[in-house]
C-alpha cells in the first residue's frame, strides 16, 4: 500500500485519539494517577505531542533517557486536536506554503500550536521514508490541552518495555501484535492543507 509522505497515522475512537508524551516519573505519575497534569508540569513551556507509539519510542529510547522515564498515552478529545491544528503553523519555512519567510515567522510568532512532519519509525527505531506528525502546543493550545481537551491518562512503560524486550529478543511477530494499532486519521484536506506542500 502506498503511504502518502506526510499522514497523520493514530489510534482513534469517533471522539478521541491518543497521543504519547513522555516524562521524569516525577510528573507522569501523578499525572496517571489523578488524570491530569501535576503543579510541576509546565505550561509555560511548548509541549510536544506524539500520534506515533514508535515515534515516541525513538524520542524516549523505550522509555530509558533520563527524564523521559515514565510513557504516557494521553487520551484527548478530537475536537480539541483538530483546533490545535486549525491553528498551527509549520516550525520550519516552506515556500510552497508561505509566500515569503517574514510572513511565515510572523504566523510561527502568533501560532498557539506548531508541526513537525518526521520520519515515521519501524519496530528497530529506523527511520521508513514517510513521515509522521509532532504537534507542539503553548499557550492558549497547552492550557486547552490540560484543562479541557485531556479524557485520560495512561502509563504505557511497561508496554514500551515489552516490545522492546520482544524486539530484541527478534520476535517482531509478537511485537507487531502488542504495538497500538494506528490507522490513517481521517483528516479533511482542509484540515491540514496549511501544514502540507
Amino acid at each position: 500500500m502506498h503511504e502518502p509522505q506526510r499522514r497523520i497515522r493514530a489510534l482513534y475512537t469517533a471522539s478521541t485519539i491518543t497521543v504519547y508524551q513522555a516524562y521524569a516519573p516525577e510528573i507522569g505519575l501523578p499525572a496517571v494517577r489523578h488524570g491530569r497534569f501535576p503543579a510541576g508540569w509546565k505550561r509555560d513551556r511548548m509541549t510536544w505531542i506524539k500520534p506515533s507509539f514508535l515515534w515516541m519510542m525513538y524520542r524516549c529510547g523505550w522509555g530509558t533517557k533520563p527524564g523521559q522515564e515514565t510513557v504516557l498515552a494521553v487520551e484527548i478529545a478530537r475536537d480539541g486536536f483538530e483546533w490545535a491544528l486549525r491553528n498551527a503553523c509549520l516550525s520550519s519555512y516552506d515556500r510552497g506554503l508561505h509566500p515569503d519567510r517574514s510572513t511565515w515567522q510572523r504566523r510561527l510568532k502568533r501560532s498557539p500550536a506548531r508541526v513537525q512532519w518526521d520520519p515515521e519509525r519501524d519496530l528497530h527505531l529506523r527511520p521508513l521514508p514517510y513521515r509522521s506528525l509532532q504537534l507542539g502546543l503553548s499557550g492558549e493550545a497547552v492550557e486547552r490541552y490540560a484543562d479541557e481537551w485531556t479524557i485520560s491518562i495512561r502509563d504505557v512503560t511497561p508496554l514500551a518495555h515489552e516490545i522492546h524486550a520482544l524486539v530484541d529478543s527478534g520476535d517482531l511477530d509478537s511485537a507487531t501484535r502488542l504495538r497500538p494499532e494506528e490507522l490513517p486519521y481521517p483528516a479533511e484536506d482542509a484540515l491540514l492543507a496549511h501544514l502540507c506542500s
